[in-house]
């Protein structure tokens, strides 16, 4: 078989991806279309590159941690445009915290709780089905994922989670991530909520790197980490100097997209140890209806530079013209 992939050269250009997805025990998927993205499948889950240069991880095999909790659906590594790895996974001081995920202390039906997908007690999440499709200037992830709990018999599914996952061709400075989360309840009376204090943390989290030169910046200029939620507006900037990138500035912002339901968020935002967190509902718990989906969409910005690099007015305006509201 690779015999005839050389023999036409034709195929010089598939093979060549092919062997470096064989190197690495790997599977490629290769579209027909002349698209910048690749993606590499094993049975952990899938990495999307760009150009061959990595961009994520999605972690579709629930991995182990904390000697006990089994963790998946979420994205590490994360990369920076320089090739550096932005996320962690599963650090000592919180060992839950796995690079970019999406998270609730609280799940219930009725007033009976189902579990906690925090720390993935009594809960686990099924990934039915994994699919990607290419583009020429971008790739999409759409994963389908059924929440189970031990609490309910036989663990039938009560919540369909369908997250889209759009990563579109970097641009000079920037990379632009479009992260749409689905939540549909199977049956009546399905809520979730953040943690039950005034900090209310839950929804859309990232676990990255946090040098002690880290900017916040937002609407209205830097920010400061509060102990609670900080009201800040519809974006936050996370900017630094990075261990061994001592001559480059560089950070990730997240855009929150006007159709989710609490826009603008409230934020968790921490400088050293710990997660960052768009908050949503926040501590009292929301019910999750059947005959439609409540939609969470965030556009995650990797770039150079700092939050004063870009133009966030505008990127924001870009951003709220996708998905008119119906």
């Amino acid at each position: 078989m690779l015999r005839s992939f050389l023999i036409n050269k034709s195929y010089y250009k598939v093979f060549y991806i092919l062997a470096v997805g064989l190197i690495s025990f790997n599977w490629v998927n290769i579209d027909a279309t002349d698209s910048a993205f690749t993606t590499i499948k094993n049975e952990e889950g899938i990495s999307v590159l760009e150009h061959g240069k990595p961009v994520f991880f999605y972690q579709r095999k629930p991995k182990v941690a904390g000697g006990k909790y089994h963790f998946n659906n979420y994205l590490h590594p994360v990369y920076n445009l320089q090739g550096d790895t932005l996320t962690e996974e599963f650090p000592e001081d919180h060992f839950h915290h796995r690079g970019f995920f999406w998270a609730w202390h609280q799940i219930y039906i009725g007033e009976k709780k189902m579990g906690d997908s925090w720390t993935m007690d009594s809960i686990s999440q099924e990934v039915a089905s994994l699919e990607t499709s290419l583009k020429k200037k971008e790739i999409r992830l759409n994963a389908k994922v059924l929440w189970k709990s031990f609490a309910i018999q036989n663990e039938q599914p009560f919540i369909e989670e369908n997250t889209i996952i759009t990563v579109h061709q970097r641009e000079s400075q920037t990379r632009k991530i479009d992260l749409e989360i689905s939540l549909k309840a199977l049956v009546s009376g399905v809520k979730i909520g953040g943690s039950e204090d005034e900090k209310g943390y839950g929804g859309f989290s990232t676990r990255i790197k946090l040098p002690k030169n880290m900017v916040f910046t937002s609407e209205n200029g830097a920010v400061t980490p509060l102990e609670g939620q900080v009201h800040a507006g519809k974006w936050m900037d996370f900017s630094a100097l990075f261990e061994g990138r001592q001559h480059l500035e560089s950070g990730m912002a997240i855009l929150c997209h006007p159709t989710t339901p609490n826009y603008p968020a409230p934020w968790i935002l921490r400088q050293n140890g710990s997660m960052q967190n768009i908050v949503f509902p926040g501590a009292r718990r929301i019910e999750l209806p059947t005959e439609r989906p409540t939609i969470l969409r965030y556009r995650i910005i990797i770039h150079n530079g700092n939050a004063n690099s870009l133009d966030f007015q505008k990127l924001q305006s870009e951003y709220g013209k996708l998905y008119p509201e119906k």
